[in-house]
């Protein structure tokens, strides 16, 4: 089982981008974040298909912090039911998994 995911959102603008990645480091819910964008979506939603401009976020934490990155996104996102995806990390770099393991560990 991996311990490491990397765990994908998007928002409409980048400035929301921005404060996700902002609380979600500083909570210590994630080690880090890349904010991509623009991007171009297409999508279904409420039974139509739509485009749209979106800004992508990717943030590295643990299995043991997901669920409460789950739930920091869950309520602080700009829409109610966002994507949230979590893909687990097979493999990864000692250090960058060590940097992942040393940055989402509580504050004491």
């Amino acid at each position: 089982m991996a311990d490491f995911f990397q765990v994908s959102t998007a928002t409409p603008t980048r400035e929301q981008a921005v404060e996700l990645a902002r609380t979600v480091v500083a909570e210590r819910l994630a080690a880090g974040a890349q904010i991509i964008g623009p991007v171009t979506s297409a999508f279904w939603h409420d039974g139509e298909f739509g485009t749209g401009e979106e800004w992508q976020l990717l943030l590295k934490t643990t299995r043991a912090r997901y669920p409460e990155l789950e739930a920091h996104l869950l309520k602080h996102h700009p829409w109610q039911n966002p994507e949230i995806a979590a893909v687990a990390l097979e493999a990864g770099s000692e250090g960058c998994l060590r940097w992942i393991t040393a940055n989402t560990t509580p504050a004491k």
